[in-house]
């Protein structure tokens, strides 16, 4: 089956309001994999020693992700798409933002340098005020979604410091402001030169 088709598939079976996901790619012939990670690039897609490629898709990029697999079907490059396990987990909000952020990045690993993560908040009245004590660490608002996405760097690069993001997160938990917070992209050992750091592609929008 086409990897199109394949993710088509994998898109229809996602739960309602999913927002983004961890997809896997495994090919058939993994000398080919350096040449799809090329035809992948705005997925920004990483290597495993497993051999195969993980990359992210968010809800609003589906179209783009299906145009990039064509390319990659284009050229005869079958092989096997899955999605990662926890990809297709509803998210459950945690009741303390600080904790939430915490956990987040005990899951990176320990030479991580770059993120792009998301505050999702539970009650609509908490926005405006959630989105005042975050503005240091210069949040925007994803959509018609109660969810803030911002950059952190934990050396060196563009993006608040992880200190910095969490006492925004504590000043959003001194009023009781229930949520949780996401690492939606990361990225490690970067080293810019004569750049500001990173930057990624979401739906062919630069963020």
């Amino acid at each position: 089956m086409k990897l199109v088709r394949q993710w088509q598939e994998l898109a229809d079976g996602l739960p309602a309001g999913w927002d983004d996901v961890r997809v896997r790619l495994r090919l058939d012939d993994p000398a080919r994999l350096d040449r799809s990670a090329e035809l992948l690039g705005p997925l920004q897609p990483v290597g495993s020693q497993d051999g195969t490629l993980a990359f992210g898709v968010a809800a609003d990029g589906t179209a783009e992700a299906e145009r990039l697999l064509e390319l990659v079907d284009g050229e005869g490059l079958a092989g096997t798409l899955e999605l990662e396990p926890a990809a297709s987990v509803e998210r459950t909000p945690a009741v303390s933002l600080p904790a939430s952020w915490a956990a987040a990045l005990a899951t990176l690993p320990a030479d991580w340098s770059d993120l792009l993560g998301e505050v999702e908040l539970v009650a609509p009245d908490s926005f405006d005020r959630a989105a005042l004590h975050l503005a240091p660490i210069n949040p925007r608002r994803d959509g018609d979604r109660l969810a803030l996405r911002f950059r952190c760097a934990r050396t060196t690069g563009y993006g608040a410091s992880p200190q910095m993001v969490r006492r925004c997160l504590e000043r959003c938990d001194e009023e009781r402001m229930a949520g949780s917070v996401h690492v939606l992209r990361a990225l490690s050992d970067t080293h810019g030169v004569q750049t500001q750091g990173p930057v990624w592609q979401i739906a062919g929008r630069t963020v």
